[in-house]
């Protein structure tokens, strides 16, 4: 059977919530690999609105739902999660949710500290959530983080954290602010234990076991490509890869289980937080982007900045991320334009680009080379078909094709499931 890895081919916010639900549905397993609550998939099932941060998709339709070891874990935004998800009548058992045992916990001390440096940035920040994210993967690579095992071991549990606290409070020093006591921060580890444990799992045997008996398997991303922490635009960018390769690490499978990469891709751009944003716009189309996309956080509530679609950003995460197709999302926001504008290249002191450069002050500098396209009067709002569509808005999404170099295998035209015109099936063989 055929296993679909989607990831976010922009900054996130591309509607990744409403296809993983479309997919979910059709598949029998969903995985999260990566990232932790800093963001989040909002779907709409029959009127009802879940936000989800931890949770992969798949929850609210009963499929078993992974959390891998690519995920930083706030156990305390997760029991919180599940109990709001509960009271919307959804069923979560540890024979449903799994979490893996070699996930690494995001703690208090790691909240606080993501929230300090920030403020001691000023207007230098990067723009994190303040959750906690880049200091529990700070951690889980220096070898001293607290993983979901541990908390089956008090006696490990405390070496693990006096171990961390060593490095915390050195920081916390240097900040000038109170130190954490070990007893503080074993208290509530232990304290949260029990609740967390029976969800604890070996994801990557569950998986392995699910392949073998042919079983359909999603892997969900969170955030986009251009956030990656390596393909991005560093230092703005998330903690962790969000491409379709960590969709194996962050997991326990190997690259092969991985059969079609879909990367949703948003009909303009937005991004939330600092960063450069070459196609951006400051004026009134910005502006009636935002309004009209309603484009703010699922998890924070910020707004979103907007501008036109940059084809040479997604086509370059396509080719980082190994995109086999795009879902086209929201391009019902574009309706009533008498003009749009793609961005097919930039200009940097006079050099003409076709990719998105790697180096800080080259991102910030570069201009974009915009190729202007007819809009169209008639909604697309709804659409289920491509004879729905307005001829210009097609031409939009041919021209689009052309740019990225990746064909669209869905199309959304509406926050609801059923608005979605189906191209190419990714569990197709």
């Amino acid at each position: 059977m055929a296993n679909v890895a989607v990831v976010g081919s922009q900054w996130g916010d591309e509607g990744k919530g409403k296809i993983v639900d479309w997919l979910s549905e059709r598949a029998d397993v969903v995985v999260r690999f990566q990232g932790g609550h800093n963001a989040g998939h909002t779907l709409v099932i029959d009127g009802v609105t879940y936000k989800l941060s931890l949770l992969p998709s798949g929850i609210v339709r009963g499929k078993t739902s992974l959390i891998g070891n690519g995920v930083v874990v706030d156990p305390w935004a997760l029991l919180s999660e599940i109990e709001t998800v509960r009271e919307k009548g959804i069923e979560i058992t540890p024979e449903i949710l799994c979490l893996a045992e070699n996930a690494t916990l995001i703690l208090p001390v790691h909240g606080e500290l993501d929230r300090m440096r920030e403020e001691a940035l000023g207007k230098g920040k990067i723009g994190t959530t303040g959750r906690g994210i880049g200091p529990a993967y700070e951690d889980k690579v220096g070898r001293r983080a607290v993983r979901v095992s541990d908390l089956a071991d008090p006696d490990l549990l405390a070496e693990r954290v006096e171990r961390l606290l060593i490095h915390h409070n050195a920081l916390r020093r240097g900040l000038d602010q109170p130190e954490f006591t070990h007893k503080e921060v074993l208290d509530g580890l232990l304290e949260i234990a029990p609740k967390i444990l029976p969800y604890q799992a070996s994801v990557w045997q569950r998986l392995d076991e699910c392949r073998r008996a042919g079983k359909r398997i999603l892997f969900e991303g969170a955030q986009g490509a251009m956030l990656d922490n390596d393909h991005g635009t560093y230092p703005f960018v998330t903690s962790s890869n969000t491409v379709a390769a960590q969709a194996a690490t962050g997991s326990g499978m190997g690259p092969g289980a991985i059969s079609y990469v879909l990367g949703i891709t948003k009909a303009y751009t937005t991004r939330v937080g600092s960063g450069p944003f070459p196609t951006e716009l400051h004026d009134e189309v910005g502006q009636r982007l935002g309004e009209r996309g309603r484009e703010f956080g699922t998890v924070t509530g910020r707004k979103r900045r907007c501008g036109w679609f940059d084809a040479v950003m997604v086509r370059q995460a396509c080719k980082v991320a190994g995109v086999d197709g795009i879902a086209l999302t929201k391009l019902d926001v574009l309706d009533g334009f008498d003009t749009l504008k793609v961005c097919t290249g930039y200009t940097l002191t006079g050099t003409t680009l076709d990719h998105f450069p790697s180096a800080q002050s080259a991102q910030a500098a570069v201009e974009p080379i915009y190729e202007e396209l007819e809009g169209w009067s008639d909604s697309t709002q709804g659409a289920r078909s491509w004879a729905d569509l307005p001829a210009t808005a097609i031409k939009y999404i041919r021209r689009v094709e052309e740019l990225i170099e990746v064909p669209v295998g869905m199309l959304s035209t509406s926050p609801e499931r059923e608005d979605t015109i189906l191209v190419r099936d990714p569990y197709e063989d």
